[in-house]
């Protein structure tokens, strides 16, 4: 499958930590209402599969505390906000608005699998407070983990460069 290149293609500075931490909080606030989104679809098809009084029981009962399969469905739902603009365009929509997007050295956008190192290693790194975040501070390329671990990198685009 050939390579997808982004637009406008040119030779991007690494984006820094804080414009990659202000897309993040706009993801962060998408991601919020997304998981929303589908818990309440979740629960609705439980509602129509148990009904409301026995659902009511079970969740009352405590029984669909730590469902898995919600927990599953929340993951994948996240992954796959992340992996549909990653491998789209380069860019969410936090990084839409902030300047900054993702692509492999040559200017191609990342693939699903790049995508998913990319996600699992941001989770990684949450989990270590924040560190694989804060390695761009150190890294003389100024990359995250994920990016290195993805072998893709984060930039910052021009601005006065107009999408078409």
């Amino acid at each position: 499958m050939p390579k997808h290149l982004l637009r406008p293609q040119g030779d991007f500075p690494a984006a820094g930590l804080t414009r990659r931490l202000a897309a993040l909080f706009y993801d962060f606030l998408l991601c919020i209402a997304l998981l929303i989104v589908v818990t309440f679809a979740y629960k609705l098809v439980l509602m129509g599969f148990y009904g409301e009084a026995q659902l009511k029981r079970l969740s009352d009962a405590g029984a669909l505390d730590g469902d898995p399969l919600l927990s599953s469905l929340l993951l994948l739902s996240l992954f796959g906000f992340f992996a549909k603009f990653w491998t789209h365009n380069g860019q969410t929509l936090g990084m839409q608005v902030w300047g900054i997007r993702i692509q492999n050295p040559d200017g191609s956008a990342i693939g699903l699998w790049q995508a998913l190192l990319r996600f699992l290693v941001a989770i990684v790194s949450w989990l270590c407070f924040g560190l694989g975040f804060l390695w761009v501070l150190w890294d003389r390329e100024k990359r995250s983990w994920h990016d290195i671990y993805s072998a893709s990198r984060t930039v910052q685009l021009p601005k006065n460069i107009h999408k078409k």
